[in-house]
């Protein structure tokens, strides 16, 4: 026995890997057509305009070659100040309010290092994005779970389970949610539910963490008012990222807050990775100033709306209709299938025989208890004809089995 057996911490013992990331070996295998990771698609990358943008580095390459501040680089949150303003409802103080992260998944860990003791609450909506909840769980998190439908979290619910939380004596310390195009389930949170989850916020205490990763990937419809406008930024924490509408290898993200739990935030950053790289700020910030971030995005939605419309045109076409259903996403990058007769782990090992790969339900419920019967379809990936060719596969992998 090595000598690291016996010195593992109890956060150690507990890890929990993330499962797209063990996936990777089974993904990569030569002639396999994946639809689980939610990657966005490399042939819409604007690879010729970021190129460009390295003229940073001749321009300010004494300053973003060196340390940066731990909130992040200054000129590029006076650029988020003002771009998110209208989703926002305000300009965030770009000094206080503003923390550029690694990757929007850092915005759960350090918010758990700023609010959560083992053994808190965190309520979080059932199924949702496991990149969020591992953290949290790691950090010694519980989760108190709230269903969801086509209108996105049952938010009548939260009261019960925090008046649960206080029966037993327990804090409740965020409320987590996804509320554009959610992963996994695609679904959109309605006004009316929006409006109420902020009346529950604010009369019983518990603050929200706005997690919005694809709200700019609209296909259809019409923007919702975001739950920080709605509140005011006074208990919410709104996070975004550029990994899906620039690229995710930028690995820069934001979260937008009250000052104060910003700033706890930001010294627990100091101990993680002092900051996020100052070199890939500055790249994005000039793609920003250039105006391609705005340019560009348009075509990126329409890319991803043809890639949406193929997946629909191909479940409908080869997968047993009275078997699965499924709600059409209007954007966003996936869909959720769930079954009624076929379990998920036998689907999955005779889908990765015919050599078809997706996420299994179950890492999605963070009680561990569901989604047996359910799957997420990534539909930015693959190429529209991989697409036709993998569902066909995917559809007689569930004939064989029913």
């Amino acid at each position: 026995m090595s000598a690291w057996e016996g010195l593992y911490s109890k956060a150690a013992r507990g890890l929990k890997p993330s499962p797209t990331r063990e996936l990777m070996h089974v993904i990569r295998r030569p002639g396999m057509i994946s639809f689980a990771g939610g990657m966005p698609d490399p042939q819409i990358f604007p690879v010729d305009l970021f190129c460009d943008c390295a003229e940073i580095l001749k321009r300010e390459g004494k300053d973003i070659l060196q340390y940066g501040t731990t909130e992040g680089y200054q000129p590029l949150k006076e650029f988020l100040s003002e771009w998110l303003a209208p989703r926002l409802g305000r300009k965030a103080d770009p000094t206080k309010e503003i923390l550029i992260v690694s990757g929007s998944t850092q915005v759960a860990d350090l918010i758990s290092w700023a609010l959560v003791d083992p053994g808190d609450y965190i309520i979080v909506e059932e199924p949702t994005f496991f990149g969020f909840t591992i953290p949290m769980y790691n950090h010694g998190a519980q989760f108190l779970t709230v269903p969801c439908d086509s209108e996105g979290m049952k938010v009548d619910l939260l009261p019960g389970l925090i008046e649960k939380a206080k029966k037993e004596r327990k804090k409740v310390a965020f409320i987590y949610t996804i509320p554009n195009f959610h992963n996994p389930l695609g679904c959109t949170l309605s006004l009316d539910r929006r409006k109420k989850l902020v009346e529950i916020s604010h009369s019983l205490g518990v603050p929200i963490l706005e997690d919005d990763p694809y709200g700019y990937l609209r296909f259809e419809g019409k923007d919702v008012a975001s739950i920080f406008s709605l509140d005011g930024g006074t208990n919410v924490i709104h996070s975004g990222t550029f990994s899906k509408i620039l690229a995710p290898g930028t690995r820069v993200a934001w979260c937008v807050g009250d000052a104060d739990i910003i700033r706890k935030m930001a010294v627990f950053k100091q101990g993680t990775d002092l900051c996020t790289s100052v070199v890939a700020q500055g790249l994005v910030y000039e793609y920003c100033r250039r105006g391609h971030l705005d340019s560009f995005l348009p075509k990126i939605v329409n890319h991803y709306r043809k890639k949406r419309d193929d997946m629909e045109e191909a479940l409908k076409r080869h997968l047993p209709l009275g078997e699965v259903s499924w709600v059409k996403p209007q954007g966003g990058f996936f869909y959720w299938i769930e079954m009624k007769n076929v379990l998920t782990k036998d689907l999955f090992d005779k889908a990765i025989e015919k050599k078809v790969a997706f996420v299994p339900g179950e890492p999605f419920y963070a009680s561990g208890k569901g989604g047996e019967r359910a799957f997420r379809m990534c539909f930015t990936f693959a190429t529209s004809e991989d697409t036709d060719e993998g569902i066909k596969r995917l559809g007689e992998a569930i004939r064989e089995l029913m």
